[in-house]
């Protein structure tokens, strides 16, 4: 979201009630609450939309975009994966939006990244910080998508 914001986009962001006000303050310039409002069913149109769960179909995300605009997967379940590798691609070719699986390459920005970082455009967004020992509960805390942010486990305190 950052990122994006630092690029000149138009952001809007959707997640739970909880998140809302987190993605405001990273710079989303609309916020949805998809328990309730269906993003794929308000008639608003997008150039990308960034599906980092893959809660919807590609198919339903699809009529949300603007002519040349992209659908871009990002994890998800599994069958949603495989459904992207076999239909995305030919639903690309029979129409004018473009539907993808996101695959990043590492370190491929990491250059970008630092100048952003560096010109204070983009900030780290750490959710909680858990000590090698309580990794299990940052897990389940992981498992509940209640998260603003990432969670961090330290290997050993600074002191150590």
């Amino acid at each position: 979201m950052q990122i994006a914001k630092a690029l000149g986009a138009e952001v809007t962001g959707v997640d739970s009630t909880v998140k809302l006000e987190s993605m405001s303050q990273n710079g989303a310039d609309h916020v949805m609450d998809y328990t309730k409002e269906e993003f794929t069913e308000n008639g608003e149109r997008y150039d990308l939309i960034q599906d980092n769960a893959a809660h919807h179909s590609f198919f339903h995300c699809r009529r949300s975009l603007n002519p040349g605009g992209i659908y871009a997967m990002l994890g998800g379940p599994i069958p949603r994966i495989f459904q992207m590798m076999i239909l995305g691609k030919l639903t690309s070719l029979l129409g004018n939006k473009k539907i993808n699986l996101m695959i990043l390459k590492q370190n491929k920005y990491v250059d970008f990244y630092l100048e952003l970082f560096e010109a204070g455009k983009v900030a780290p967004l750490i959710d909680k910080t858990y000590p090698m020992s309580e990794t299990a509960e940052a897990f389940r805390y992981f498992g509940k998508s209640l998260q603003c942010g990432k969670i961090v486990i330290k290997v050993k305190d600074a002191a150590g």
